[in-house]
């Protein structure tokens, strides 16, 4: 191949370069009658090429202009300043660094890229092939991209920005980048829904922890603080809007707003660190650190279910309640199992990132990725069995009052009960629409006077309909939150209470160390109850609130109900994301148990929710009115059948067996 040399910037000529021999090394025999100019330059007439033709406004290393053509394959133009400076860093000669620059363009002229990484390995190993045989040694070193030139390395301008970046370990670039990382993270869920940011800020924070040195216990956790600090704050700081939706309150209670949101900060922060501290401290061997770390991170979930009463709010399975298939991978192994693997899978791919050649790395990558398609398949049929209709022909009415919390509140006696008769007019006139009806349900505390032994229900009565309706229960001395079921004369048959309390908000898990606006006492847990209608009779689990966001909290063992009625009370939360929060984690209990659920909401979003977390119906935030529907599709899953328990201890043994046959592996390397 002939080799065409310009000389225009005449401090090349002092190094004795055969562009010929290189050039041919390359081609070989294949392109003996083709051609290709080589014009040697500076910084300043690179640049000018990169602006008017890449518009890159810097300068690089090397440029190739591909002419397509078999005989005249194009033109390479290769800048000294920039060469010399990287073979200063590179501790090689100019004379290699420019062999190695001839390679890499002439390969561009053949057709050669590395916009993808299986492009880039197959260029990668041809350049290093060429340059052995010139007696050049690989000029790849372990931090260095596979071109350091981004107007000749489409696609890798963003990586190279970014290796460019020094963050120092522990100091307070780290902590910054940390903090907004754990904020990134909460705009998985809903109602922002951007998954994407959710598993790129954990993918983030885990290489943050994984690259560092090892360090005391304190430092670790000192380390990922930001993160967990920040992550929790913004997922969780809705929780305060309540003090201020009414003016009594916030008079007594908005002095606490800045230490709750410490507060929150701080429980969460310790909360969510504890997967980072215990990865960062026990595992140093890297295919087996995803699976460590997505166990620790769903051992903690499961915990979260527990202290103070539980509040395992927002797992990352709830980031995919946009994808139904994917989303209904939890009939199978329920928010947990999901958010194992999904943290699993993110941190086998930061594995992979830091070291594509590690065959175990891979093996567990596609183990993750085996599991996760595995899920999909089982949740593309729960997606089926939902949607098998039964014979049911019931219809059920939701009234959704969307009146604000202080119309609710108790101010002065005569107030009240002014209140309370207003509130009464209003949830008759929403629920005497028109429309042909079986069942009322009306929301968590809708009813405004306390219901003690042997009282009726006069709205029931009244509309001649069996009515299912919330009130501040009293009995033997104590206070409920409960459910209360009438039939259409009025009589109340059953009370179903409150047993999954809110911390801080109806009860007081210091004592009296932080004011609390109730006292409530706690009911007896799960169980079934079954109405007889005019055109027929089913079995529901009932649900007050937030009871429904715990695994395996409703339905008895062995119990197989139609369906679950949850009345709830959002006032509080306003259009806050807390609300539509809420409502994906009843659309997450309803995959997982298989259950068609009927959801009152004094606020919204009231809703008619099939067994496979689809919204069939709803009123939205703030929309007075009522809602008719049926649901239908109840059935058994995967998940329910083994429960909560069940997966953890399945995912710990999971962990344990595929993570000692790796560990022994290494010990033998």
């Amino acid at each position: 191949m002939k080799v065409y040399i310009n000389y225009q910037d005449s401090r090349w000529k002092k190094y004795k370069i055969d562009f010929e021999k290189i050039a041919n090394a390359v081609v070989g025999r294949n392109y003996k009658n083709s051609e290709v100019s080589i014009t040697l330059i500076d910084d300043k007439e690179i640049h000018k090429l990169n602006k008017d033709y890449r518009s890159i406004d810097k300068a690089t290393n090397v440029l190739s202009f591909e002419l397509q053509d078999d005989i005249l394959l194009g033109d390479i133009f290769i800048s000294l300043d920039t060469v010399k400076r990287e073979a200063k860093d590179l501790n090689i000669s100019v004379e290699e660094h420019t062999a190695h620059m001839v390679v890499h363009g002439i390969l561009h002229l053949l057709g050669y890229d590395h916009i993808k990484d299986d492009e880039a390995e197959v260029m990668e190993k041809t350049e290093i092939k060429i340059l052995k045989k010139l007696g050049i040694k690989n000029p790849y070193m372990p931090d260095l991209p596979i071109c350091s030139d981004s107007s000749c390395c489409p696609g890798s301008k963003f990586l190279s920005f970014f290796k460019k970046i020094k963050i120092k370990e522990d100091g307070l670039f780290q902590n910054i980048i940390l903090f907004a990382l754990g904020a990134v993270a909460s705009l998985g869920f809903a109602p922002f829904n951007m998954w994407w940011a959710t598993l790129i800020a954990v993918a983030a924070a885990y290489k943050f922890v994984v690259r560092a040195n090892k360090v005391s216990w304190i430092k670790s956790f000192l380390r990922i603080l930001p993160f967990s600090v920040a992550y929790s704050m913004a997922m969780f700081w809705w929780v305060l809007n309540s003090i201020y939706v009414v003016p009594e309150l916030a008079a007594e209670f908005a002095i606490w707003t800045v230490p709750a949101l410490f507060g929150i900060g701080i429980l969460g922060g310790v909360i969510f660190a504890i997967p980072f501290v215990l990865i960062s401290r026990m595992c140093t061997f890297p295919p087996c650190r995803p699976i460590l770390f997505a166990s620790f991170w769903t051992f903690v979930l499961w915990l979260r279910e527990w202290f103070l009463t539980g509040f395992p709010w927002n797992p990352v399975a709830n980031i995919f309640m946009p994808f139904p298939v994917i989303a209904n991978s939890m009939s199978l192994w329920g928010a947990l199992g999901l958010s194992f693997i999904t943290i699993g899978l993110v941190a086998a791919v930061v594995e992979l990132l830091t070291n594509y050649k590690s065959k175990l790395s891979w093996a567990v990558f596609f183990i993750f990725c085996f599991l996760f398609a595995l899920g999909a398949f089982v949740g593309y049929k729960n997606i089926q069995a939902a949607h098998l209709q039964s014979d049911n022909n019931y219809v059920i009415r939701i009234v959704q009052p969307a009146e604000s919390a202080v119309q609710k509140a108790t101010h002065s006696r005569q107030e009240a009960l002014r209140n309370a008769e207003i509130n009464i007019r209003n949830l008759v006139e929403l629920a005497s629409a028109p429309g042909d009806f079986d069942l009322l349900v009306f929301p968590e505390t809708s009813y405004p006077f306390v219901v003690l032994d042997g009282d009726s229900m006069p709205i029931a009565e009244y509309l001649n309909k069996p009515v299912i309706i919330g009130a501040q229960y009293y009995s033997a001395g104590k206070m409920f939150n409960s459910m209360v079921i009438a039939d259409d004369s009025g009589k109340i048959n059953k009370i179903y209470s409150k047993s999954h309390l809110v911390p801080f908000g109806e009860y007081r898990p210091l004592g009296d160390i932080i004011p609390t606006p109730g006292q409530l006492s706690k009911g007896a847990g799960a169980e079934l109850m079954s109405l007889n209608l005019n055109t027929g009779s089913f079995a529901f689990a009932p649900a007050i609130c937030y009871e429904i966001i715990f695994s395996d909290s409703l339905i008895p063992s062995q119990r197989n109900p139609d369906m679950i009625i949850n009345i709830t009370n959002d006032t509080w939360f306003g259009n806050t994301p807390g609300t539509y929060q809420h409502l994906d984690m009843v659309r997450r209990y309803a995959i997982e148990s298989g259950m068609p659920i009927v959801r009152a909401n004094y606020s919204g979003i009231s809703a008619f929710i099939s067994s496979d977390g689809e919204i069939i119906s709803y009123l939205s935030v703030g929309q007075a009115g009522c809602l008719d529907g049926f649901v239908w599709g109840a059935h058994n899953t995967v998940y329910r059948t083994i429960g909560r328990d069940g997966w953890m201890i399945i995912i710990l043994l999971f962990s344990i067996f595929l993570c000692v046959p790796l560990g022994k592996f290494n010990k033998l390397k």
